[in-house]
């Protein structure tokens, strides 16, 4: 059966009519003030559509005419498919999921080393990732420091994709080559290019600037996307109080103008694009002028975003990584309270949600697994209380009368708690002297030996070798064109 997620949405911190005053505001900025859109070609297709575009200035302005029709057309159901139908992804706004971590410079490694990651390190952290019941759609955790940085959305794909039973979050660093590379890459396992376009098991992601700007690579991977029918996570990463207003509310109207605009500009190249409304915001720390991506105001502002989102009936990804910088206190609780209020707010893509730290910097072994831990913690809350005749038990508590029993020796407890209780796999509930005597494990500990077991008993990738070692070569000779394309562009 298909990943099909748990319902969130119980928590909400806007009203119905602040979602209205945000969409008014929304309405003003693209209508009066508009977006900066670098790249000509997309400037062309707003204008094609009746928009008001300044080609002087790159700005387009879109009315609330031409907003309403292209959001008619963006879904808010579809599948994002796995390399089997077991690992599709059924998205609605009201399902949550996971994505694991994204672009990390570091690691964290088990033998307790923080260090450059390195390409090697991309394969073993998907292959870890991907043992992990609670991770549902896989992106390239790290960019490895031995590889060349300009298209190495190539190697990245090489290094994740094929290793993964999972939809892949892609990301082409250099416009609409990147996305036709994957594509071809894709088509490896898939069979054909119009496989990959009709049921695509990975997605690209574009990040927009605040305030109100589109760039041009993210434009033209956007349209690329859209052109093929490859699911977009069209992402506005904005820091309140640096890069956009102080106040989330403010931050939010900044945040909707941005991404409400591609999705638009999605929509227009080829009506019925999957969007995924889409924030990696996180708060300036104004003591540090830092990300502050586990801030109490971060996930007030990704928890509010999902009802943002989820206004315009569009599925939402949001969640950042976390800022402690080992597995430790700081660590449980960032994370807890980030995923908690995300799953609980229906944020549809709770993302970087595995073994991202120090503001999305490191990336580490031991947190992927006890993130997983977490996971499957919150995801029991998500599951909530059932209340019907069976879980009231009346009729067992009548049977008992008021004498002392014991409830463990009755079949309704056992079945209850075989099918609704969480058991976790590194939380420890022993006693002390019991705990002691296991060998006195930290959570940390405990982690890294299910890290070393997973990683010693799966090497092999999702794939057949064949098509593993295939798409590195076309990876590694995609990687080159692109360098040398740079080269040849700087003279």
């Amino acid at each position: 059966m298909p990943i099909r997620g748990l319902k969130g949405g119980m928590l909400k911190f806007l009203k119905g009519e602040d979602l209205d005053s945000i969409h008014y505001g929304t309405l003003e900025v693209l209508s009066e003030v508009g977006i900066k859109m670098e790249y000509k070609p997309a400037l062309e297709i707003f204008r094609s559509f009746g928009a008001e575009v300044d080609f002087a200035n790159s700005v387009v302005k879109i009315d609330e005419h031409l907003l309403k029709k292209a959001l008619s057309t963006a879904p808010s159901r579809f599948t994002l498919h796995g390399k089997n139908e077991n690992f599709d992804v059924k998205v609605d706004p009201e399902r949550v999921y996971t994505i694991g971590g994204s672009s990390a410079l570091n690691v964290l490694d088990l033998e307790g080393n923080y260090r450059p990651a390195v390409f090697d390190d991309l394969i073993k952290f998907t292959i870890l990732l991907d043992k992990l019941e609670h991770l549902h759609i896989m992106h390239a955790i790290v960019i490895p420091s031995d590889l060349e940085e300009y298209g190495v959305d190539r190697m990245l794909f090489a290094g994740t994709f094929p290793y993964t039973t999972r939809n892949y979050y892609s990301q082409s660093q250099t416009g609409a080559d990147g996305v036709q590379d994957q594509i071809k890459m894709a088509a490896v396992v898939q069979g054909s290019e119009d496989a990959v376009r009709k049921n695509p098991m990975f997605t690209e992601v574009v990040c927009m600037v605040s305030p109100l700007q589109h760039e041009k690579i993210n434009s033209e991977v956007l349209i690329e996307a859209a052109k093929n029918r490859i699911p977009v996570y069209v992402e506005v990463d904005s820091m309140p109080g640096g890069t956009t207003q102080a106040p989330i509310a403010g931050t939010l109207v900044e945040q909707n103008v941005n991404v409400l605009a591609g999705i638009v500009l999605a929509q227009l190249v080829n009506p019925g694009t999957p969007c995924i409304y889409s924030i990696a915001s996180g708060l300036m720390d104004m003591t540090t002028g830092s990300y502050a991506g586990a801030a109490p105001e971060t996930n007030l502002l990704h928890c509010a975003t999902a009802q943002v989102a989820h206004y315009y009936n569009l599925p939402f990804q949001g969640g950042t990584g976390i800022d402690a910088k080992i597995p430790d206190a700081q660590a449980g609780y960032e994370r807890a309270m980030q995923v908690l209020s995300n799953a609980l707010a229906g944020t549809n893509f709770i993302h970087l949600s595995f073994g991202m730290m120090e503001m999305m910097l490191t990336a580490c072994y031991e947190q992927c697994v006890i993130d997983n831990e977490i996971m499957g913690a919150a995801f029991r809350m998500l599951k909530g209380v059932e209340v019907n005749d069976d879980t009231l038990s009346v009729n067992l508590l009548r049977k008992v009368g008021p004498k002392s029993a014991n409830f463990l020796t009755f079949k309704e407890t056992s079945e209850y708690v075989r099918k609704n209780n969480w058991v976790p796999q590194i939380t420890n509930r022993e006693t002390w002297s019991a705990w002691k005597a296991a060998g006195g494990k930290s959570m940390q500990e405990a982690a890294a030996d299910v890290a070393r077991k997973i990683l010693s008993e799966n090497t092999e990738p999702a794939i057949s070798k064949e098509q593993t070692e295939e798409i590195l070569k076309m990876a590694k000779s995609f990687h080159a064109k692109a360098v040398q394309k740079l080269k040849n562009e700087s003279v």
